[in-house]
């Protein structure tokens, strides 16, 4: 196994932010979409607010949040959302 070198790889990051800056190279970057109203996922995968809450690792008291527009899911549990949304049996056949 190769050990990195986690300095050169940050100047090479550096130099690369830099060659952007001056318009040199395009920087890839990925746009990733909103999922659907957490009321939504959970009515299509037909559990109650208690199951869908054990099944993200949240209480139910902040899903209703999110449901009832109270509170905005961020950071993992929008990731969450999104496993959820597009591959449900994921998140379905955890143990």
């Amino acid at each position: 196994m190769t050990k990195r070198n986690i300095g050169s790889e940050i100047l090479e990051g550096i130099r690369e932010i830099q060659k952007h800056r001056a318009g040199i190279v395009t920087l890839k970057s990925t746009e990733l979409s909103m999922p659907s109203p957490p009321h939504v996922i959970r009515a299509e995968l037909n559990l109650s607010q208690s199951a869908f809450a054990a099944m993200l690792g949240v209480s139910v008291r902040t899903l209703q949040d999110w449901e009832q527009g109270r509170r905005q899911p961020q950071g993992p549990a929008l990731a969450l959302l999104r496993v959820a949304e597009q591959f449900p049996e994921v998140l379905v056949n955890l143990r």
